[in-house]
């Protein structure tokens, strides 16, 4: 298949691939094809799916669940991907996904949360407000394209100075909003501040909310680019069990 595609694309510039995978695979064609649909696997009414795409009648609004690396030996699980004599390794531990390629500065194909539009989307205004309980993260999103479309709007949360190693984000909370051509909108995404903060403390055998400042990180991918930047602060270390 990578050989036809690269066949194709050579004499065709305008060429778009309609990948249908379940996980993410290599493309060493993507710099000369001019368009990428991941279509994953769909259900019998796949082919009008991605007709309706193709042909502009639905702007698609979807995002990546994951991330797609350059080479497959990028991928967190490379090593741990197989049983050893039965037994099977979670080597990357907490570093999955996006936390794994973000902790080693290693550059995804296609990151965690990317997902393109027929139209654009700019964010401006963001608010974080803590009120020890909960942590209200409000963005305005306004639809700069010429068509309607949707967009996502992804909060990630990165502590300052943790007592152990974290991952340099993590995803704490989504809302997509459906925005008309010019319409703008505040999306509101409420978070708890104890599932916005806490780690497992395996000592304790709890959850513990460090003493500490956090940063707030709001756009619509995990790679960062035009992301929106608030804190918050927690100011007394606790434990917790149970939800």
């Amino acid at each position: 298949m990578d050989t036809l595609i690269a066949a194709v694309s050579k004499v065709n510039p305008s060429t778009v691939v309609v990948m249908q995978s379940g996980t993410p695979v290599e493309m060493p064609w993507i710099d000369s094809v001019n368009g990428l649909v991941q279509a994953w696997y769909g259900g019998n009414e796949t082919g009008n799916a991605i007709a309706d795409i193709l042909f502009g009648n639905v702007n698609p609004s979807a995002k990546l669940p994951l991330s797609f690396p350059k080479r497959v030996q990028d991928n967190p699980a490379f090593l741990n991907y197989k049983t050893e004599r039965g037994r099977t390794l979670y080597g990357e531990d907490v570093y999955i996904g996006y936390r794994w390629y973000e902790m080693l500065d290693l550059p995804a194909l296609f990151p965690f949360g990317h997902g393109l539009s027929y139209t654009k989307f700019n964010f401006s205004g963001l608010m974080v407000e803590n009120d020890d309980q909960i942590l209200n993260v409000s963005v305005t999103v306004k639809n700069i394209g010429d068509r309607e479309g949707a967009e996502v709007v992804e909060v990630y949360v990165a502590q300052k100075n943790p007592s152990i190693n974290r991952p340099k984000k993590e995803l704490k909370g989504f809302k997509k909003v459906f925005l008309g051509k010019g319409e703008a909108k505040e999306v509101k995404v409420p978070i708890q501040v104890k599932y916005a903060a806490s780690f497992w403390d395996e000592v304790r055998e709890a959850w513990i909310v460090e003493k500490d400042t956090y940063e707030v990180l709001v756009g619509n991918t995990s790679a960062g680019e035009g992301t929106l930047k608030g804190s918050f602060q927690v100011e007394k270390t606790s434990w917790w069990n149970g939800i």
